[in-house]
């Protein structure tokens, strides 16, 4: 762990430890996360599969506020389907970056999706928080919980990020 720049306890917040590299940047202060989710729950990409992201000071949190007709067919039946479901964790799991550090790009480059149980109801949540971090790769967590909160599915994942820094936080997801 002398390469990590952070380390994070679930579901506590991120605990800087020493190491030889540079400073940390400061984190990001709840205004700020408020204002960039903000910022994205305004992009084409999240209006269209009808998503809303929200950062908490210790975690990602991606609503599906309303399950729409095409999200379902899980099984043939009415459960949200698991290509949704795997947008929500990339989403989630991609996003933590921000928690850090909402200049810095990343990209999922490991995703394992484990599916307890179907998601029945008319809205679902995916939590998703960071377990360890590093320079360039961060190592993430998630799951989704269905409209009653019982945890439906859960990720594990591993988060490629940019050594880039933008010069202000991304517009969108992705962007």
């Amino acid at each position: 762990m002398a390469n990590n720049r952070w380390a994070v306890r679930r579901p506590g917040p991120a605990v800087p430890l020493q190491s030889a590299g540079a400073v940390p940047p400061p984190r990001p202060t709840a205004a700020e996360l408020t204002a960039l989710a903000e910022r994205w729950n305004g992009s084409e990409i999240l209006r269209h599969h009808g998503m809303r992201v929200a950062f908490e000071t210790d975690r990602v949190v991606v609503e599906l506020p309303e399950v729409r007709p095409e999200h379902l067919g899980g099984l043939g039946t009415s459960a949200v389907n698991g290509l949704v479901l795997a947008g929500l964790f990339d989403l989630a799991v991609g996003s933590t970056v921000v928690l850090m550090d909402p200049r810095r790009r990343s990209a999922t480059v490991q995703l394992s999706m484990s599916f307890e149980r179907a998601v029945f109801g008319r809205s679902a949540r995916c939590e998703a928080w960071i377990d360890r971090a590093g320079q360039r790769t961060l190592f993430a967590s998630a799951r989704i919980l269905d409209e009653l909160g019982q945890v439906c599915a859960r990720c594990q994942a591993v988060v490629a990020v940019s050594r880039q820094t933008l010069d202000e936080p991304q517009g969108a997801p992705g962007g």
